[in-house]
């Protein structure tokens, strides 16, 4: 979550706020003018990161595992990938690069991604959200 410090309110306001949101997550504060890019980054990002592991599962369960264990298998390493970044501290690329081996199946998906636009697409999909949020929040 994140959230926005009015003009009126103080240090003490905001720290309360903080320690109120921080009982359901992380809470980040950031400016006004930002907190239309987090809905389109983290509000609408839980349906984007859910069709990417649905895209996941799906091409392990064309490639013959059972249905079930691929969904299962597919939010595990969503879970395991978001730990590693956060425990760690490092950029995703750098986390990308780490289990990269040259000439191995990881270089060859990450190609295969890339030729679909995988990354221009999604980059686009954060934009239109925010571009919405700020359509909605001027109403």
């Amino acid at each position: 979550m994140v959230l926005a410090r009015g003009r009126h309110a103080g240090s003490s306001e905001a720290e309360l706020l903080r320690t109120l949101l921080e009982a359901c997550g992380q809470c980040e504060e950031v400016p006004e003018a930002q907190v239309d890019v987090h809905t389109g980054l983290s509000g609408s990002g839980v349906a984007f990161v859910c069709v990417f592991s649905e895209a996941l599962a799906e091409g392990a369960i064309k490639m013959g595992m059972p249905s079930g264990l691929a969904h299962r298998i597919a939010a595990q390493t969503l879970l395991g990938t978001a730990k590693m970044l956060l425990q760690e501290g490092q950029h995703p690329a750098q986390l990308r690069t780490d289990v990269c081996t040259p000439g191995g199946t990881t270089i060859h998906g990450l190609h295969a991604l890339e030729q679909g636009g995988l990354r221009a697409a999604t980059m686009s999909a954060v934009e239109a959200a925010t571009c919405r949020a700020k359509e909605l929040s001027r109403k």
